[in-house]
């Protein structure tokens, strides 16, 4: 099955400088859509069309347009999402993939810390979904995905800010999609597990780290990966274009795991 939907489309990408954000912009762009490509500091973007494999036969490669964007700062999300619609064209599709991870213990873990998470993790995907709707609202239609994880869905020991965080912003999302059906928006999720990402490498001790987590670990209540294997940024971004594309027409509100079976959910 190929993936339709995207040809001439405007797509937004926040956390697009690397990991599973920059796997989003390059499938997004080799499919046909003008991707507006979004991170703290603008992301160098690679202009080669690197995933042409991905697009359909008639997509033409189209541009990327790398942005600085601070998620957390309402102010500069509603300037760019302004400045995008002047600039480019209506905004048809955005995916929120900007996020920060805290791995303190709940003794531990300090008000700026839990203050830090929830502004990135949840308050930004708050601020860059809410503007987006906005001018998506009258337009009647449109389509958002946001990259949460599956550790809303699962405690996991020293991660109670990360978990709690995108639990929220899971929560948020389903919302937002129920008050937005009626005019057509679809809203998605993505959650998933432990990705070979620098946010995930980051957290090795060792060169032992990708077998440690995919046994996972009795002693700390984690689950390993069923099977067998990190995910790769692009079976993320993979889970993300499905959800954007024609193909997902009649799905919203959908909370879909990518984590190798890691969470056993049913």
């Amino acid at each position: 099955m190929q993936l339709t939907g995207f040809d001439g489309k405007i797509a937004l990408v926040t956390g697009a400088a690397g990991g599973i954000g920059a796997a989003v912009v390059r499938m997004l762009r080799a499919s046909g859509a003008t991707v507006v490509a979004t991170d703290r500091e603008a992301p160098v973007v690679d202009r080669a069309s690197d995933d042409e494999s991905t697009a359909a036969p008639s997509a033409c490669v189209a541009a990327i347009h790398p942005y600085a964007l601070d998620v957390t700062d309402a102010i500069a999300v509603d300037v760019l999402i302004k400045e995008i619609e002047a600039d480019l064209g209506p905004i048809d599709l955005a995916v929120n993939v900007a996020g920060v991870l805290s791995t303190a213990s709940v003794l531990e873990l300090g008000a700026d810390e839990w203050r830090r998470t929830f502004a990135v993790n949840t308050d930004g995907v708050f601020h860059v979904s809410q503007a987006v709707a906005r001018v998506m609202a009258p337009r009647r239609r449109g389509g958002m995905v946001t990259v949460s994880s599956n550790a809303a869905g699962i405690p996991r020991q020293n991660m109670a800010a990360y978990a709690a965080s995108k639990a929220a912003t899971t929560m948020f999302v389903r919302c937002l999609g129920l008050e937005l059906a009626p005019l057509g928006i679809r809203c998605n999720i993505v959650a998933p597990g432990s990705t070979r990402t620098p946010m995930q490498t980051g957290m090795w001790a060792d060169a032992s780290g990708e077998a440690r987590t995919i046994a996972g670990s009795l002693e700390t209540f984690k689950s390993g990966i069923p099977l067998g294997k990190l995910a790769e940024p692009q079976d993320i971004a993979n889970a993300v274009m499905f959800l954007l594309s024609d193909q997902a027409g009649h799905i919203t509100m959908s909370d879909l795991y990518v984590d190798g079976g890691a969470t056993l959910r049913a």
